[in-house]
């Protein structure tokens, strides 16, 4: 076993790279709310991350391989995060959590219409979704004529809100 890891255990090892509540909190925001900038990551977190969490937890997210940071070329000083293939092949885990918590947890019903959605939908539309995912942050082209999955997430998030 390698001295930097607890143990060999595939659990602990995603805990290790996961286990902070921040960094599944990153990651589901720039998946699940495509912001893919520093400043839209502060201002729009629903959970109010300090920027000095942010800063730390993008840096290890890069560092680990589940997100690259490269430069805007609409503004010297931004930079852009992009989901990797290791971030985006946690959709399954994504609804998994999403369902569990709808199940035992006071949840809200705007912030868990796209959980539902995506327990409802299963794994065709977690396939679905990780294609459109490739295609945003991986520039890997989407067969022509797919709905956009994100687009019905958000459109049912939209519309919970509206009628609040």
């Amino acid at each position: 076993m390698d001295a930097i890891h607890r143990s060999g255990c595939p659990i602990n090892l995603t805990l290790e790279v996961l286990g902070d509540r921040w960094s599944l909190i990153i990651i589901r925001d720039i998946m699940f709310g495509n912001r893919r900038h520093f400043r839209e990551l502060l201002q729009n977190s629903e959970e109010g991350i300090a920027s000095n969490i942010l800063a730390d937890r993008l840096k290890r997210l890069v560092e680990r391989g589940l997100l690259t940071r490269s430069d805007d070329p609409t503004h010297k000083q931004k930079a852009i995060y992009s989901l990797t293939e290791m971030a985006i092949e946690l959709v399954p885990l994504f609804a998994h959590m999403g369902a569990w918590g709808r199940k035992h947890l006071p949840v809200s019903e705007e912030l868990s219409i796209r959980a539902e959605l995506l327990e409802k939908g299963g794994q065709p539309l977690w396939d679905d979704f990780m294609d459109e995912l490739r295609e945003t942050h991986l520039g890997i082209p989407l067969p022509p004529g797919k709905p956009s999955v994100l687009e019905r997430l958000t459109a049912a998030y939209l519309e919970v809100m509206a009628r609040k």
